[in-house]
């Protein structure tokens, strides 16, 4: 194996950025980390995404929080997700410790406890900014997704928004297409099969239970207004540090279709709304998705080439995302590729299946003159990690093992006490925590229902009076004896006419 000496120069070489750059900690050779050899990662090369692996207890949610704070303190503002709860001690000063100070020391970089700005906001019902999308927001694919729909309801969603968009009718929350699967089950049957063709109502009636269903997971909360808007995402401090919005989802561990499309549905946003950056020097914003494999899990392929195509383009718009999981498998190939920065904490091999998935991992990483990837992944301590990233060029730096440095804020989360105080100061809170509902889908067939009811109801009370009319109206009167007689005499006579008349003719015909 190679001399220190030589190691320096190539780390030196690798991550000396020209321009702005986040330390990350010092590359270490044979466990120990080596003087001056400093981990530093381009601000510019931050949207070109990555991956924080590793197994459970090896750092992983530190990495996250250290590179949270170095990007708010350039100026980048952050969204994290928080599934596990413990990131919301990053808005407040960690607590130096002893071992702290001597992590410090060895890495040689000078430690200060700070916190930082942040914004706490929820999905669901705990305290926070309230995050908020409208059913048209989501589209008919995602919308159909998180209700686990089949292809054939998928297809009668996708009539239904075509349907409200014909007709100019928003659907913001789950009781406007509620109302609209019970209008175009009963009163507007007619009118939605002569446009757009038969809908069965069974498909109806079992969208309309998953509905119901998401509704008792608390979802319609979640959906409606005041909508969102991703700009607030991008907000810097007076300090000139970026916000760190923290998405609180410890609530929704258990609606991991719930988790996936709404970042699906945000990270869509985000690129819709957002305009091309180019190669600028730092990113607009960067994404940390925790527990990442949710999204992947029962994605369709259709899903899953919708994600990679987002991560493809979103680099364009200054945008960053970065996946934490615990093996870099969970991620599917087509997006592990467009990684750019790679952080691999240590596995853990305890069967056949683990070595066989330390030695793929392995693979995924450059080839290194010093170190043997696969080995020294499994004996990184707490802490430890390899780092590679793309140089300012774009180039792939040297493998690292890198002894990481510490969070300057808390490593635990806040009191409730600190929660509430924080969320009463907060803009946000008070911006989003106003629910509107204004004229949509469902006010609109509401009022048409009731007029086509009235306007049945004067049908039905137009044929009654007319009933009642003919019912009520004078009798013809009886005719008198008198007059009875005379048509007796007149009926009698006339028979004999014609008795006359058909024997006249016979009598004839006989002489003839």
């Amino acid at each position: 194996m190679a001399d220190s000496a030589l190691f320096l120069e190539t780390i030196t070489l690798g991550y000396q950025p020209k321009g702005s750059s986040i330390t990350l900690g010092t590359a270490m050779l044979n466990e120990q980390p080596v003087e001056g050899a400093f981990v530093k990662i381009p601000l510019k090369t931050m949207n070109r995404h990555g991956l924080i692996a590793g197994a459970t207890g090896t750092g992983k949610t530190k990495t996250l929080q250290i590179l949270a704070e170095q990007l708010s303190e350039n100026g980048v503002p952050v969204l994290m997700m928080d599934i596990k709860g413990d990131l919301s001690g990053i808005a407040k000063a960690a607590e130096v410790q002893p071992f702290i100070t001597e992590r410090h020391t060895k890495i040689g970089l000078p430690y200060e406890a700070k916190g930082f700005p942040v914004e706490l906001m929820t999905l669901s019902q705990q305290d926070g900014v309230r995050l908020r999308s409208t059913v048209s927001e989501f589209g008919p694919v995602l919308f159909s997704r998180v209700l686990g729909l089949n292809d054939t309801q998928t297809g009668v969603v996708n009539v239904i928004f075509k349907y409200c968009d014909d007709h100019n009718m928003p659907l913001l929350d789950l009781k406007d297409i509620k109302k609209v699967l019970q209008y175009i089950t009963d009163e507007g049957k007619a009118d939605i099969e002569k446009e757009y063709g038969q809908i069965s109502t069974s498909s109806t009636g079992s969208i309309l239970r998953k509905i119901v269903e998401l509704e008792q997971q608390g979802a319609d909360i979640f959906f409606g207004e005041l909508s969102f808007d991703i700009k607030d995402l991008m907000r810097i401090d007076d300090q000139g540090r970026g916000y760190i919005n923290i998405i609180r989802l410890t609530d929704i561990q258990d609606k991991p279709k719930m988790f996936s499309t709404f970042m699906l549905s945000l990270l869509a946003e985000i690129y819709n709304q957002m305009p091309e950056k180019g190669d600028a020097d730092r990113p607009e914003l960067v994404i940390f998705i925790d527990e990442a494999h949710l999204i992947f899990d029962e994605a369709t392929k259709t899903l899953l080439d919708q994600i990679e195509t987002i991560v493809k383009l979103i680099r364009s718009k200054g945008v960053g995302i970065f996946f934490v999981t615990q093996n870099p498998t969970d991620v599917p190939n087509g997006v592990l590729s467009q990684l750019g920065l790679k952080i691999q904490h240590a596995l853990r091999a305890f069967t056949a299946t683990d070595r066989k998935a330390i030695k793929l991992t392995a693979e995924n990483y450059p080839i290194s003159d010093f170190y043997k990837t696969d080995e020294i992944i499994t004996q990184l301590g707490t802490g430890e990690a390899l780092v590679t990233a793309l140089s300012e060029k774009g180039n792939p730096t040297p493998l690292a093992a890198t002894m990481l440095r510490a969070p300057m804020s808390r490593m635990d989360i806040l009191t409730a006490d600190e929660i509430s105080t924080l969320n009463a100061s907060s803009k946000l809170v008070k911006k989003y925590g106003e629910v509107l509902d204004r004229e949509s889908a469902y006010e609109i067939l509401c009022k048409k229902v009731e007029t086509i009811e009235a306007q049945e109801a004067q049908a039905q009370q137009q044929k009654a009076e007319e009933k009642a009319t003919k019912s009520t109206s004078p009798s013809r009167p009886q005719p008198s004896l008198g007059g009875d007689i005379a048509k007796s005499v007149i009926k009698v006579a006339t028979s004999a006419t014609f008795i006359r008349g058909v024997f006249g003719v016979l009598n004839k015909m006989f002489r003839k």
